[in-house]
Order: structure tokens, then C-alpha cells, then sequence
């Protein structure tokens, strides 16, 4: 009899390789499950919530992994999984969900930020891109508003993906300043290969007055890549939340 387990964590991805397992790269996948076999005394595979690309982080992440031991959900557990990781991940907790409860597909929505400081700042220099202009954010949301009128965001996608659609539902989408730091928070059903990073790039021409909004309609309605912006560095991206459906967790009674 195995049990299946929801981990939540977060980590730092400035020296990880993306969160997949890389033949000879350390990966956050990787070193969560070394840590977990170790600990339980058997081999335990991981399966995240999404693959996050080299160097970008994530403030909150979910993966799901089977064990025979069936009381992991302890906070003891957690703190001692803790202790064996290093201090680029942090896990906040373990739960016991349902046999079929999937970390991936079971996600009904996900959230991401996008950081930008105007102003070069050595304690936020692996966590947010330095951005030296000051661009129009009120003509960025504006463009923000625009996405809510489409689905289908080719423009946005890394080419030759294997993914069956292109196919999005923007729930949120705006961008905010705090004195000289700028974030970009987009939520939506699913997201595409290097979707957010391009999104970014291309509001920014907007912001700083090389396209208009009529033409960033246009890069969606082309769906094609070479019409968008260049991406933006991956060091200021961050997942920051994941919902599921309440039904998969098994609570305690």
C-alpha cells in the first residue's frame, strides 16, 4: 500500500538547471528526490507541477510523489526534509492527497511575476532584471486589457513545442510599481514555453514607446513568435501560485 503526497515548496533558481531532471546539471527535481529517498529509505520519484526553465524561481511550487510510509504529512517529517536540502529550496509542508491527485494536471490555475528594478540594487540582482528606462505603465496595462481578448497566444510560445494547442484563458494580467520596483503578475489556466518572459518583452516596447496598442493586438492576431518582443532575462521570473480543486486533498478528521 502506497500513499500519495502533495509537497509544497519554494526555491531559488539562480544555480538549478530548470526544475527537470538534466543528465550532469542540478535540478530542483533532482535534489528534492534525492533528499526524500534518503530520508524514507526507498526510491522516490518526483513529479512537478510544471518545468520551470534555468534560472527562474518560484515563491511557491507543488509536486507530487508516492511513499509506503504513510505518515509523511507530519510536520516533523517536514522540518527534517528541511535539514536535508540545501538553502536554495524550502518545503512549507506535506499533505495527503487522493491515488489520482496529479500535481500537473489537476492544476486549475497558475500564477507568475515578472520583477523589474529601475535602479541597479546588488541584493535583488538574481531576483529581478534591471530595467534602466521607465517605461508608460499605464499604456502597458493597457495592453494588459487586450490579452483578455484572445486565447490563442502563439506569439507568445516557444517554437517547435510538442504542446497539442496554443490555447490560453487569461484571468489577471497588470502590471504595478513600488517606488523602483516594477512587477508583472499574470494568471491564467495554463501557460505556453516561454510565455511570460516574451508577454514581458513585448509590453515593454509598448511601455517605452516602441509599438502601439494597436500593433501589440497585431502580434496576437499573427500568432507568430518572430512578431513579438525578445524575451526577458529569466532571473526575474517567479511562479507564485498554484489552485486545485479542494476535492484531491484528503484532510485530517
Amino acid at each position: 500500500m502506497t500513499q500519495r503526497y502533495f509537497i509544497e515548496l519554494a526555491y531559488k533558481g539562480t544555480h538549478f538547471h530548470g526544475w527537470q531532471v538534466q543528465p550532469n546539471a542540478a535540478t530542483v527535481q533532482e535534489c528534492l528526490e534525492k533528499a526524500l529517498s534518503t530520508i524514507t529509505r526507498e526510491t522516490v520519484a518526483v513529479t512537478g507541477a510544471g518545468r520551470t526553465d534555468t534560472g527562474v524561481h518560484a515563491s511557491y511550487f507543488v509536486a507530487h510523489f508516492n511513499s509506503s510510509k504513510l505518515n509523511l504529512d507530519h510536520p516533523d517529517f517536514t522540518h527534517k526534509l528541511n535539514s536535508f536540502l540545501n538553502e536554495d529550496v524550502s518545503v512549507f509542508s506535506v499533505c495527503k492527497v487522493g491515488e489520482e491527485a496529479h500535481a500537473r494536471f489537476d492544476a486549475v490555475s497558475r500564477t507568475y511575476q515578472y520583477h523589474l528594478n529601475l535602479q541597479k540594487d546588488p541584493f535583488t540582482i538574481e531576483t529581478s532584471w534591471y530595467f534602466f528606462r521607465q517605461p508608460d505603465l499605464a499604456k502597458m496595462n493597457g495592453a494588459c486589457e487586450i490579452l483578455f481578448d484572445y486565447i490563442d497566444f502563439t506569439s507568445f510560445s516557444k517554437l517547435h513545442t510538442d504542446v497539442k494547442t496554443n490555447n490560453c484563458k487569461i484571468i489577471q494580467a497588470e502590471w504595478t510599481q513600488q517606488g523602483s520596483h516594477l512587477v508583472f503578475t499574470v494568471k491564467a489556466d495554463r501557460f505556453l514555453r516561454n510565455m511570460v518572459r516574451a508577454m514581458v518583452g513585448t509590453l515593454l516596447e509598448v511601455g517605452i514607446g516602441k509599438m502601439n496598442l494597436d500593433a501589440f493586438r497585431s502580434v496576437l492576431e499573427q500568432k507568430n513568435r518572430g512578431a513579438a518582443g525578445l524575451s526577458v532575462p529569466a532571473h526575474g521570473l517567479f511562479l507564485t501560485d498554484i489552485e486545485y480543486p479542494d476535492s484531491i486533498f484528503i484532510r485530517p478528521k
